[in-house]
């Protein structure tokens, strides 16, 4: 194994524990905060709140992380957000209103800098051949995240209705370690291949700062930005919004808030599944192009949010309800839109990072941090209007932007097609020509 792909495998293993933490946490957030509110009427968090404040936090902050990374380096800017996600956690064991959402907002300053950091480090360890299997191995290991913790929270709220204080003290402890070892791992990480610490921090915060707002208003990145912002609108739902609703429906049964755990679970089957697939077949994706496995993604996603809406009631992200839903709430189904919802996400975020480190070798920081603030953004909004708004207009507000995103992927991914099609051809012409002379030919002919 070379030095750069171990690089690869340690971030992953970084991040996959560090992640198995904090997804569990956002799955579990708005359940675990009502039973706190059941129990001390003062503690009046709300999950989807401590949500928007950090992605709003983190929109806002990715402006300023290329310039971080830029003083400290990517390594030293992983570790940072890793020990943000860990304080995170930690504050569960105390509840305090105030307390949430003033840690809400550091791990939203963490969020920014651990994924910038994350974004440049994948792309200096990657050459333009191994980026689409290097994005692919990194997704598919991170989103193992989303089994262990949510396996591991199943069986704890296992027949439990209420969600009492023992056990919530067990689960955030469980989880708390689980971040630290995620933060060893990221200490162990080695100086990258293609450019050191040193190096980078050559170009200055404010040059690095520039260069973020330059490269947002170019073509590509303006039709990538609709991409962006989907997948922002999509993690909101999945990792917050849909399992909340699978537990407030009772129609589901009595093991309602036992499927929180489980469509994690089965979110992380279809993510790990959709990352290994396309980081095995991260060479011919790059050949034959990313915009089929996008498109199919798109169409994942589109049945998924059918058969939602035929499946939940339309005001169970709401609360608890008994009202029924076009069908008569199936725990199957429910199930399999999981891990519909994982493969989708997978699909786009593989060839999301791809692109990017394809096209932008050179500005890897600058256009991670762009792309996080876009999906940070929408995710800060989705998580805003799902207080207000009812499951089924959130899911139309899902396949608009689906197509949109779709759409816009796929015309910047054909145009850097047809631009290195044209290199080809233009090279192919000149080395035929009979009438071209190499640069020795003058030299040669003088002597």
């Amino acid at each position: 194994m070379d030095r750069a792909f171990l690089n690869v495998i340690l971030l992953g293993f970084g991040f996959m524990f560090v992640f198995t933490a904090f997804q569990t946490m956002g799955n579990i957030e708005q359940t675990v905060l009502d039973s706190i509110h059941k129990d001390d009427p003062s503690f009046t968090g709300n999950g989807y709140t401590s949500l928007s404040v950090i992605y709003a936090v983190f929109a806002l902050c990715n402006w300023s992380a290329p310039s971080i990374i830029s003083v400290i380096g990517e390594r030293a800017a992983i570790c940072v957000g890793a020990v943000t996600y860990g304080f995170f956690i930690a504050t569960f064991l105390f509840p305090s209103t105030w307390l949430l959402y003033a840690s809400s907002a550091v791990i939203g300053f963490g969020a920014a800098v651990i994924w910038t950091g994350q974004g440049s480090y994948l792309t200096l360890n990657s050459t333009k051949e191994t980026i689409s299997r290097n994005s692919g191995v990194f997704w598919a290991m991170l989103q193992c995240s989303m089994f262990f913790g949510n396996i591991f929270v199943t069986f704890v709220f296992q027949g439990k209705d209420h969600i009492d204080e023992d056990t919530r003290r067990l689960v955030f402890s469980v989880l708390l370690g689980v971040a630290a070892v995620g933060v060893v791992f990221v200490l162990l990480l080695r100086p990258s291949v293609r450019t050191t610490d040193t190096e980078k921090r050559e170009t200055g915060p404010l040059l690095a700062l520039k260069r973020a707002f330059q490269l947002s208003l170019t073509k590509n990145m303006a039709l990538l930005s609709v991409t962006f912002f989907y997948s922002g609108l999509e993690l909101s739902f999945f990792s917050g919004v849909y399992s909340t609703c699978l537990g407030a429906t009772k129609q589901l049964g009595d093991n309602a808030k036992q499927l929180v755990g489980l469509s994690g679970i089965f979110i992380g089957f279809g993510e790990v599944l959709g990352g290994a697939l396309f980081g095995l077949l991260g060479r011919r994706t790059t050949r034959l192009g990313r915009d089929p496995v996008v498109i199919i993604g798109f169409l994942v996603h589109i049945i998924s949010f059918f058969a939602i809406f035929l499946n939940i009631p339309n005001n169970a992200n709401l609360g608890e309800t008994s009202d029924d839903a076009y069908l008569v709430p199936n725990q199957y189904l429910a199930i399999i839109c999981s891990f519909l919802l994982g493969f989708g996400d997978s699909c786009f975020n593989t060839q999301i990072f791809s692109i990017l480190g394809g096209l932008y070798p050179e500005d890897s920081a600058a256009v991670f941090a762009f792309f996080k603030f876009m999906q940070s953004v929408s995710a800060a909004v989705s998580f805003f209007y799902s207080t207000l708004l009812g499951l089924y207009v959130q899911l139309g507000i899902l396949a608009v932007f689906g197509t949109l995103g779709t759409i816009s992927f796929c015309l910047v991914e054909w145009a850097e097609r047809h631009k290195k099609t044209d290199a080809v051809a233009s090279t192919n012409s000149e080395s035929s020509d009979p009438d071209s002379a190499s640069p020795r030919t003058p030299a040669l002919s003088q002597e």
